[in-house]
């Protein structure tokens, strides 16, 4: 059993395993310029998930553009012409540039669709909650993103 239990610890350890959401590319944390565009609360979320951080001092030539949108459509309406369903939308162009040269670039889209509430309150809360879950996605795809590839 011990020599069972020490061989796969072995194996384990010297298979090269590493997670995927360890950042590897240190080098594209830090830019020397960020440009965010679009909704502040989808960038800002973003940002401080990955995080990102601006350094003007550091002339790396890196470059973050960020371009981000969020909306919520009618999907359905009853014969009455009262909305039954929507859905909640997001995308966000997601570009990194080195003097220039476009390394990565990729637009990330999330959308759901949910049904209407009685209450407008509860409807607000939880278009609310439904808006961070569509963030955290996207975020998660960005970070695979910028570590697989």
């Amino acid at each position: 059993m011990k020599k069972l239990l020490l061989g796969l610890i072995f194996l384990i350890s010297a298979c090269g395993y590493e997670p995927i959401y360890l950042n590897k590319n240190n080098d594209l944390t830090t830019f020397s310029k960020i440009t965010l565009d679009g909704d502040k609360e989808i960038n800002r979320k973003i940002l401080n998930s990955l995080n990102i951080k601006q350094d003007t001092l550091i002339d790396s030539g890196n470059e973050l553009i960020v371009k981000s949108s969020f909306k919520i459509e009618e999907t359905a309406k009853n014969t009455k012409g009262k909305v039954v369903s929507y859905r909640s939308s997001a995308s966000v162009q997601f570009e990194i540039t080195k003097n220039k040269k476009v390394l990565k670039d990729k637009i990330f889209y999330q959308d759901f669709t949910y049904g209407n509430r009685d209450n407008k309150f509860d409807l607000v809360e939880y278009q609310k909650t439904i808006k961070n879950n569509i963030i955290n996605k996207i975020t998660e795809e960005i970070i695979l993103y910028i570590n697989l590839k």
